[in-house]
C-alpha cells in the first residue's frame, strides 16, 4: 500500500486549572507521523506529572513508520516501555503508586486508530454528530455496563476511580479501536478536566465550527469559567486531505505472524 500523506488542522492546550497547584497532564503533537496523545497523571498519587511526561516522551521517540500497522506496533511498544519506566519510578519511591491515563490517536492512509487506558477520551465529530470513540476504564462505567447504575444516576457520584492506567501493573491492558477517517472528520482528545465541566454537545459545537486552536482555547476558557477543578488538556485534529482510495482492509490491521 502506498502511503497517502494527510493534511491536518491541529490545535492543543494544557492548563493546571484553577484549583490544582501543578499540571499533571501532558500532551504530544506529532503531526509529522500522524500521532497525537493526552496523558493525565493520576491525581492523589505521587509523581503523576512525571508519569504522564514519561508516556509522551516515550511516544515522541517513535521513528518514521513504514506503514499504519508499523505505527500502531511502535505505539504499543512505546506504551509498554513507558509502563516499565513508571514501574521503576514507583520502586525507586518505595513502592508508591505512580500512574497515568493515556489516550492516543493515530491517523494514516485514510484510517484512524485509537489506543487508550483510563478515562482520558477520544471523540469523533462528523456529519453524524459526536461519538465517544473510546470508553472510560472506570468503576462507574463498569457499573453502568453491568446494569447496576444508569447514566442518569451517576451525575453527582462522588468518586469514579479508574480501572486501567499506565504504570500501575506489570502487564497493562490497552484497548484499540480502528476505523475509516473521512475528510473533515474532527477528533478531540482530552483529559477529564475538560469533560468534568463541558458537555459532549458543547465539545461538538466548538470543535466543529472553529479552527482547531481557537476551539481548544475557547473550551479551556469555558472549563476555567466553570471552576477549572482539575487539569485541562485538549488536542483537536481535523482531517483536511482527501482520504486514500485504497481497498477497504484497515491499514492498522496487524500483519499476520509467520
Amino acid at each position: 500500500m502506498v502511503h497517502v500523506p494527510s493534511l491536518f488542522d491541529v490545535g492543543s492546550v494544557t492548563h493546571a486549572g484553577r484549583v490544582r497547584a501543578r499540571n499533571e497532564d501532558s500532551c504530544l503533537v506529532r503531526t509529522d507521523i500522524g500521532l497525537w496523545a493526552v496523558a493525565d497523571g493520576m491525581g492523589g498519587h505521587e509523581a503523576g506529572d512525571l508519569a504522564s511526561l514519561i508516556v509522551v516522551q516515550s511516544l515522541d521517540a517513535i521513528a518514521a513508520p513504514a506503514s499504519a500497522a508499523d505505527l500502531l506496533a511502535q505505539c504499543e511498544a512505546r506504551l509498554f516501555s513507558a509502563n516499565q519506566q513508571i514501574l521503576a519510578l514507583s520502586q525507586a519511591r518505595q513502592g508508591a503508586t505512580v500512574g497515568t491515563t493515556t489516550a492516543v490517536l493515530l491517523v494514516r492512509d485514510g484510517h484512524y486508530a485509537c489506543i487508550w487506558a483510563g478515562d482520558s477520551r477520544v471523540y469523533l465529530i462528523n456529519h453524524r454528530g459526536i461519538t465517544q470513540v473510546s470508553h472510560d476504564h472506570s468503576e462507574l462505567e463498569e457499573l453502568i455496563a453491568g446494569g447496576a447504575l444508569s447514566r442518569e444516576e451517576i451525575q453527582d457520584w462522588p468518586n469514579n476511580a479508574i480501572t486501567r492506567a499506565v504504570g500501575v501493573v506489570a502487564d497493562p491492558e490497552f484497548e484499540v479501536v480502528t476505523g475509516q477517517a473521512e475528510p473533515e472528520d474532527v477528533f478531540v482528545i482530552c483529559s477529564d478536566g475538560l469533560t468534568r465541566h463541558v458537555q459532549d454537545v458543547e465539545i461538538q459545537q466548538h470543535a466543529a465550527t472553529r479552527l482547531a486552536q481557537t476551539a481548544c482555547d475557547d473550551m479551556l476558557a469555558l472549563a476555567l469559567d466553570r471552576g477549572g477543578l482539575d487539569n485541562v488538556t485538549i488536542v483537536i485534529v481535523r482531517l483536511l486531505a482527501p482520504r486514500s482510495s485504497e481497498p477497504t482492509r484497515t491499514p492498522f490491521d496487524r500483519e499476520p505472524r509467520s
